[in-house]
C-alpha cells in the first residue's frame, strides 16, 4: 500500500510526527556513515540535517501544516520524498495509490489527498529553476484529484458561489468558479483536461453560468470553447 491507503492522519499528527524526526535529526551526534535513501538501484541520498526541511502545505497557516521532506543535494529545491508515516517515502510513490475504487475524478477528502495536491502544484511539475505552478492551496480548498492506471495524474480546484474571495475585502464569488487546474506534463494530450471541465460543468446542472479564473493557458482557452463558462475575474 501507499501512504493515501494507509489509516489516515490529521494535520497535528502529520506536523508533530515531521517536527519529531527533525528534531531526532538535528540533535543526533555526526555518524561517520549517514542513513540513505535509495532512490533507484543506482542512485541513493544521504538523510542529513542540511537535506531535511519542513514543507508549508496550505495557504492559511494557522494552525501550521507541516511535513518533512528530503531535497537532494545538488539541486536543494529539489524534493525526492516524503516523511510520512514512520518513513521516507518517494515523491513518485505518495502519488500512487493500490485501491481501486480511486480511479477516475474523486473528490478529495483526506489529508494525504491534499498532500497530493501539493505535490501536484508546488513539486514534481517544475524544476529548480521554476516557480510553483500555483500559490499554496487552502486547507478548506474544495478539489478533485485525477486518477489513472493507480496514480494521480491531475487536479481541479473550485471557488464556490457565495465563498468569499480573500480574507480582507469582504467580496464574494458571484459564480461558482474554476479556480486552478493541472494534468502533468507526461499525460497531456489525451483528454484528461477537457475531462475536468466537462466533469466542472456537470457538477452544476441548475447553474445557467459558471466562472472560470484568470491567466488561462492556450490550451484551456481551447477547451473552454467546448463548455458555456463565462470569464471570472474576482
Amino acid at each position: 500500500m501507499y501512504p493515501v491507503d494507509l489509516p489516515a492522519v490529521d494535520g497535528t499528527g502529520l506536523t508533530s510526527e515531521s517536527k519529531q524526526y527533525i528534531s531526532s535529526l538535528e540533535s543526533s551526534p555526526t555518524m561517520p556513515n549517514n542513513e540513505w535513501f535509495e532512490l533507484s538501484p543506482t542512485s541513493k541520498v544521504a538523510i542529513t540535517p542540511s537535506n531535511v526541511r519542513h514543507l508549508q502545505l496550505f495557504e492559511d497557516d494557522q494552525p501550521t501544516c507541516t511535513v518533512a521532506a528530503l531535497h537532494s543535494p545538488g539541486d536543494p529545491a529539489q524534493v525526492v520524498a516524503l516523511y510520512l508515516h514512520e518513513k521516507w517515502w518517494h515523491v513518485d510513490d505518495v502519488l500512487r495509490t493500490s485501491s481501486r475504487s480511486r480511479s477516475g475524478l474523486v473528490l478529495v477528502r483526506s489529508l494525504m489527498e491534499r498532500v497530493i495536491m501539493f505535490l501536484l502544484s508546488q513539486v514534481v511539475e517544475q524544476s529548480s529553476q521554476e516557480e510553483a505552478l500555483f500559490s499554496l492551496h487552502p486547507r478548506t480548498e474544495s478539489c478533485k484529484l485525477l486518477w489513472r492506471d493507480g496514480q494521480a495524474v491531475g487536479f481541479y480546484t473550485i471557488k464556490h458561489k457565495g465563498n468569499l474571495c480573500d480574507s480582507w475585502s469582504g467580496s464574494c464569488y458571484q459564480l461558482s468558479v474554476l479556480d486552478t487546474m493541472l494534468v502533468r506534463r507526461s499525460c497531456r494530450r489525451r483528454g484528461f483536461g477537457l475531462q475536468m471541465l466537462e466533469d466542472f460543468c456537470s457538477s452544476f446542472p441548475t447553474e445557467q453560468f459558471l466562472g472560470v479564473s484568470s491567466p488561462l493557458s492556450p490550451s484551456m482557452v481551447a477547451g473552454l470553447s467546448c463548455c458555456d463558462i463565462l470569464f471570472s475575474f474576482p
